[in-house]
């Protein structure tokens, strides 16, 4: 396993520290915050031009995200609410939720309204510790299937999938099995981001394990014999995962590496890497020929939701509201404004009344695994230390 240099992990000290040095701009790290002074405001109730007039007098809304294109809504949002400023950081999921905590558990100013992905760390700590709270505006509550508004708000589903390069493979993904990575043809030509250092590819890792009779059969399929795990080893997914290391996968620190090395044009034998399908928009501007591998098996990877939650000590609790009713997008069949950042393949919308992008595989198509939060949940910290084991 070829391993790049990692970030040192983010300590609750240090997450302390990072909140007060954003001060200047996040809108300061002082005395604890005083309870929303609009905590008895029923938010159901409210009409959008209510909900626009509290927001317009509070006249501004910081948000954690944990995408670039947040740059994109700010900047949309505010040409269609002039009198509220967006004041945004991207940052990654994983310090995202580690600053909500600190934050929260600190009593000191913070973010009004995070959009983050990670879910099963979002559910078991951020929902359970009352960090964030939900929010579902009512003119989209119909067309959201139910698994999109609870726990939290999904404007999207998004993803971590094995990609490759079109350039040099024409002919569609050159593999066709997950275990055809863990044989010599393979070797050191496997990036991803280290799932100890991101949430999402640790759920990627975890789902591996949760699946494993599909990775099981997916072996028996590619080698023509039944797995034999190693002795002590739990289960197939995670013999698949030391195999993957053992064949000198390439740990990273973030998915732009893995976009680069995998996507970069006028490569003769380029990598494969697991990565967001939705990464292909960059293509043309980056240099890349992402492409994703559909019809992988037993899958290309997962399928996850990108919640938006009100913070519980927000102190624009109305703008905070208001910019997700935003990026929920509008009642066209793209989402407008609100939603265009995310309208690329890739990309799901929850929304059953905007389509997918013309150009995008469906779901089915795709044949990722969406995956189960709660199951991850209790899962995950187990896969996280059986990864040390192996690096």
């Amino acid at each position: 396993m070829t391993r790049q240099p990692l970030r040192s992990p983010i300590t609750a000290a240090t997450a302390v520290l990072v909140a007060c040095g954003l001060a200047v701009t996040l809108a300061g790290c002082s005395a604890p915050a005083a309870s929303a002074p609009s905590a008895d405001v029923d938010w159901d109730a409210l009409t959008h031009d209510e909900l626009v007039d509290m927001a317009t007098d509070e006249g501004e809304v910081v948000v954690y995200a944990f995408t670039s294109r947040i740059a994109a809504i700010e900047e949309s949002f505010e040409a269609e609410y002039p009198g509220i400023d967006v004041v945004a950081s991207d940052i990654s999921s994983s310090e995202l939720i580690t600053r909500l905590a600190t934050e929260h558990t600190a009593g000191s100013a913070t973010a009004d309204l995070a959009y983050v992905s990670d879910a099963p760390v979002v559910v078991t700590e951020l929902l359970a510790d009352g960090v964030l709270l939900p929010y579902l505006p009512a003119r989209v509550a119909e067309a959201l299937p139910s698994e999109h508004q609870a726990p939290l708000v999904a404007n999207r589903l998004s993803t971590k999938v094995l990609m490759y390069n079109e350039e040099a493979h024409p002919d569609g993904a050159p593999v066709s099995n997950l275990w055809e990575l863990t044989e010599s043809e393979w070797a050191g030509k496997v990036v991803l981001v280290d799932p100890n250092v991101r949430g999402d590819y640790l759920d990627l890792a975890t789902e591996f394990s949760l699946r494993a009779d599909e990775m099981a059969d997916a072996y028996t399929e590619h080698f023509g014999e039944e797995i034999a795990l190693e002795d002590g080893m739990p289960d197939a997914g995670l013999q698949f995962l030391k195999n993957l290391y053992a064949n000198d996968a390439v740990l990273v620190d973030d998915t732009d590496t893995v976009n680069a090395a995998v996507g970069a044009t006028g490569q003769d034998a380029p990598p494969v890497g697991f990565t967001s399908y939705s990464d292909r928009r960059d293509n043309e501007e980056e240099g890349w020929a992402l492409q994703v591998a559909s019809g992988v098996a037993p899958a290309p990877g997962i399928v996850f939701p990108a919640y938006l939650g009100v913070t519980a000590r927000a102190e624009n609790p109305a703008a905070a509201r208001l910019l997700i009713d935003y990026m929920m997008g509008d009642d066209s069949s793209t989402g407008g404004a609100g939603f265009e950042p995310f309208y690329v393949a890739g990309d799901y919308p929850t929304r059953t009344d905007i389509d997918t992008p013309a150009d995008a595989l469906s779901l089915d198509e795709l044949g990722a695994w969406q995956i189960d939060p709660e199951a991850s949940a209790e899962h995950r910290s187990d896969v996280a230390d059986f990864l040390l084991t192996i690096q």
